[in-house]
């Protein structure tokens, strides 16, 4: 009985602290999902094995969205990286990445031990030291020079905002 009434309540606490960020599952399948993805690396394999890239431009879908429709963009994949990895208890970062185009690219940080480890559009990075490596390293990847980039806590809070002079 005290099992079935701690079951209840984690429950509860759950569906409450989803509906309070704007995440309302309206099954049990969210929540069993994300249990599952205790670890950046398995957050990261879960989405480049269920999410296809779709661009977003003008709107960030909340990770129960993206986890229903199963497409989104970088910024998609990021938000859900670092909600379910912060619901696990790891602190989280995103960096928002500028270059000389139009649009911005996103990557969800995790903070694994004494290093950080990355979601860069659902593929799993390990090993940095700082937020600047991981920059180089994702605009080396995908061919770019930034500009600026700014990095963000789990609430949006500025961290640290970089200029490449």
């Amino acid at each position: 009985m005290k099992k079935r009434c701690y079951l209840l309540v984690l429950v509860l606490m759950i569906v409450i602290f989803l509906v309070g960020c704007g995440t309302t599952p309206d099954n049990g399948g969210f929540i069993a999902c994300i249990s599952e993805l205790h670890t950046p690396e398995k957050i990261g394999n879960y989405m480049l094995e269920n999410f296809e890239y779709e661009v977003h431009d003008f709107y960030t879908l909340s990770p129960y969205e993206l986890w229903k429709t199963r497409k989104g963009d970088c910024d998609d994949f990021s938000a859900f990286g670092v909600f379910v990895a912060d619901y696990h208890g790891y602190e989280t970062y995103q960096i928002e990445i500028f270059d000389n185009t139009f649009y911005q690219h996103y990557v969800a940080v995790y903070v694994e031990d004494i290093w950080y480890s990355i979601t860069d559009n659902r593929y799993y990075y390990f090993g940095f030291d700082t937020f600047r490596e991981i920059v180089d390293y994702v605009c080396d990847i995908r061919d770019n020079v930034w500009t600026k980039y700014i990095v963000y806590d789990y609430w949006d809070d500025i961290v640290e905002e970089v200029y490449n002079d």
